[in-house]
């Protein structure tokens, strides 16, 4: 064979193996730059509403509840044993799971809203799911809102609905058939369905994005308890609208959501699921395959359903293969209700409080100790806990962490990053300190061991309450070691005046600088009293 000829066979045979080579390389460099599954991370956040941190078995030797699912999710993630919410009651914690920030800092200074007030997230103010939805997620929120909305009022009601107005029945002066504004789809979801506060407050009806599913034209009520005297407040309703009814609804929808996902139609869109559930909140209503299944009372009944409805979701996960990749977060709003019936459930050896003082409303532990459970398959190790001092406001934080998104500096003032905590990267603390609120508004912080409480009772519903308590001539201040004295028992305010000095100090700054993390001072939506000596 000639040589040149040699030559050009040589010549095609490397052109063609450094194109096959150059081929190959681009592919997989395309395939590597596409986000994989793995990369695409949903985020589901079950909140329960009056959960107990004692009603979860895995959280308390002592329980008589069982809790299977939140067991086994707590087996496959991180169980944190001191984790709390920013307040005793439900609305100002919701507030700070999606602002990032302290509810004593909007308007709302004690107390909760009601099922027909104003929204509450002040506009503008950026907010976890409106974070995400710019990170790429799509957003949903399916369950209690109770964090305000904007209902259209009627001008001039009817003779009947003023009538009701007069007799202290709530909703008949709004026109249920207008759209409804200022609600979630105007903080970021991109998707609504529930019910507007407590499943004891009106309106009795669902609604969907900025509609009722149904107009509420009778008044209902509900019992709050099968067995016990009482009902949820009086008002308008719709006529097939049933609180037994509310936690299954939530709960299909949710699943179908994920359903809804997972389809090609969704394109691989990683999605955020803030799941607020209305329950074992009252009124306490089990489904009547549910009823007597405890052996204790139907509140236990209620949380053994609930835990049932929290498995349906991670199945659904697991069914259509999001499971791996997607984290999920689990917790309660406050500590459970005195309408659980301690007295009963105590006499069968239950505490829903576990070994800590008081309840819901309360500034003791059991007011806003919470469970805390995540789950993030590949990331988070199995079967692990944690005893960082943590808080349900640093949800923001830790979701700008994990998406990788630099929050501005006048969002989520008052949220820590956990994900070196979750990938076990903390070296300590990762909270400088912790502030808490109780339903009156009475102020605590928390570092380290001490905790300093600027109230003489439970500055809640337990006794001693404020009142009683200064009438007895109990100090205006409680401190105490929660490392020796986890139950709040032995107040030693008189005994460490330079702790106390030390942390109203830092609690003042707090407040001072409208933030706790590092950042540009930010302004508070109203004059802030940590005191408040006058209730």
């Amino acid at each position: 064979m000639p040589k040149r000829q040699v030559l050009f066979i040589l010549w095609c045979r490397a052109f063609f193996i450094t194109l096959f080579f150059i081929l190959g390389f681009t592919a997989c460099h395309a395939e590597a730059s596409k986000p994989s599954k793995t990369q695409r991370l949903n985020i589901v956040f079950i909140l329960c509403d009056d959960l107990g941190y004692g009603d979860v078995a895995c959280n308390n030797p002592q329980g008589k509840i069982a809790t299977p699912r939140l067991d086994r999710l707590a087996a496959e993630g991180m169980r944190f044993t001191d984790a709390h919410t920013t307040s005793s009651v439900c609305t100002p914690t919701r507030y700070s799971v999606l602002t990032g920030r302290y509810n004593w800092r909007s308007r709302l200074q004690r107390g909760v809203l009601g099922g027909l007030s104003p929204r509450l997230i002040e506009p503008g103010r950026m907010t976890v799911a409106e974070m995400l939805r710019r990170a790429g997620y799509h957003t949903a929120c399916i369950g209690k809102w109770h964090l305000g909305m904007n209902w259209a009022r009627k001008k001039d009601p009817e003779k009947k609905f003023a009538d009701a107005i007069e007799k202290g029945k709530e909703g008949w002066n709004i026109d249920f058939t207008r759209p409804i504004t200022g609600g979630p789809n105007a903080v970021g979801f991109d998707t609504f369905f529930g019910i507007a506060a407590s499943l004891d407050m009106v309106p009795y009806t669902f609604i969907e994005n900025d509609r009722v599913t149904a107009l509420p034209t009778v008044d209902r009520a509900f019992p709050m308890m099968p067995g016990k005297k009482g009902t949820t407040r009086r008002g308008p309703g719709s006529p097939k609208f049933e609180a037994i009814d509310v936690l299954p609804t939530l709960t299909r929808k949710a699943v179908e959501y994920i359903a809804q996902r997972a389809s090609p139609e969704a394109g691989g869109k990683p999605f955020f699921l803030y799941l607020p559930y209305a329950s074992p909140h009252t009124p306490t209503l089990p489904s009547p395959e549910w009823q007597g299944r405890s052996g204790l009372n139907p509140y236990a009944d209620f949380v053994m359903q609930n835990d049932a409805c929290v498995g349906q979701v991670l199945d659904a996960l697991a069914k259509h293969g999001l499971a791996d990749n997607t984290l999920v977060v689990f917790t309660s709003d406050n500590g459970c209700s005195p309408w659980a019936d301690f007295e009963t459930l105590g006499k069968k050896g239950h505490d829903p409080s576990y070994i800590y003082r008081g309840h819901k409303a309360d500034i003791w532990d059991g007011g806003h100790r919470v469970p805390f459970i995540v789950r993030w398959p590949g990331k988070v190790s199995a079967g692990t806990t944690s005893g960082q001092l943590v808080s349900l406001v640093d949800f923001m934080a830790t979701c700008a962490d994990i998406t990788g998104t630099t929050l501005p500096e006048d969002a989520a003032e008052d949220s820590v990053s956990l994900l070196p905590v979750l990938l076990g990267k903390a070296a300590g603390p990762v909270r400088e300190a912790l502030v808490h609120h109780s339903i009156q508004g009475k102020f605590s912080i928390r570092q380290g061991r001490w905790k300093l409480e600027l109230c003489p009772g439970s500055g809640g519903w337990s006794e001693p309450r404020d009142p009683k308590a200064r009438k007895q001539g109990l100090p205006s201040i409680q401190l105490y070691d929660i490392s020796a004295d986890p139950a709040e028992r032995h107040n030693v305010q008189a005994d460490h005046p330079d702790v106390v000095k030390s942390l109203t100090t830092l609690l003042q700054q707090y407040v001072t600088t409208g933030r706790s993390t590092p950042g540009t001072s930010r302004k508070n939506d109203g004059k802030v009293d940590i005191w408040k000596r006058n209730r």
